[in-house]
């Protein structure tokens, strides 16, 4: 994903958006903030990004990215990995 990329008009795609109640674990949440607004989005468009690239079997993080979500990941103490991700439980 790149910083403010533009989208020409001819290129967008009309979507039907829903709000949604999603739980997710703190500081996950924090550092997918953190990077939405680094590259002045919204939350919900950096997901649907991911999403999107994940079910194609793309990374959609840019090393340059992926260095950055490291730094948020040490700021806001998130230290879960994927082998994690079955295994959450709340307290």
């Amino acid at each position: 994903m790149t910083r403010k990329s533009t989208i020409l008009a001819s290129d967008s795609r009309k979507i039907q958006r829903v709000q949604t109640g999603v739980r997710m674990e703190k500081r996950l949440l924090k550092v997918l903030k953190g990077l939405a607004e680094y590259h002045d989005m919204t939350l919900g468009d950096l997901i649907e990004g991911i999403v999107l690239h994940s079910f194609e079997g793309k990374a959609p993080f840019s090393e340059e990215n992926l260095q950055r979500i490291s730094a948020l990941k040490k700021i806001y103490g998130l230290d879960l990995t994927s082998q994690d991700s079955h295994k959450l439980v709340e307290s």
